[in-house]
């Protein structure tokens, strides 16, 4: 018996185990991207004058004025995470969290090292999902399984 030939039983073994943990992990990924940028959007809409100053003082939102761009910043932190949370029309809201992460990252001048780390780690994950898709535990498998047989 070859090397390979022992080894290929605890392989299997140990892809059966990453293939039954997989749609756990798919979760995962989506609730803590979804929850980062959740509870930023919640923040916004508590102090909507803070926020709106902040639009105005601090970001450096390309091509939108001001007022516009927290609105439709708010209202991407609040909707896309629940899209994504819920696995529900995942990879497109996906795609637009992980350009909104983009402009978040690069619209503000004084983020530091680690909030650049952080936007990264959010875009790698927003990245996993785009590829992967939101795996067994969402909306769209169900929907999937359910309708487009």
């Amino acid at each position: 018996m070859t090397y390979i030939q022992t080894l290929k039983p605890l392989w299997d073994k140990f892809i059966g185990y990453t293939s039954t943990i997989s749609p756990l992990v798919d979760l995962g990924v989506r609730l803590w991207v979804a929850n980062v940028f959740y509870t930023s959007g919640l923040t916004k809409i508590q102090t909507w004058s803070s926020t709106l100053s902040l639009f105005e003082n601090e970001y450096a939102v390309p091509l939108l004025p001001p007022e516009l761009a927290a609105y439709l910043g708010t209202a991407a932190e609040i909707s896309l995470p629940i899209f994504i949370a819920l696995g529900l029309i995942t990879r497109p809201a996906a795609i637009a969290l992980f350009l909104f992460n983009i402009v978040a990252a690069t619209s503000y001048p004084d983020v530091s090292a680690l909030g650049i780390k952080d936007h990264q780690v959010w875009g790698l994950l927003m990245l996993v999902t785009i590829v992967h898709g939101p795996g067994k535990l969402s909306l769209d498998h169900w929907l999937k399984t359910k309708f487009f047989k």
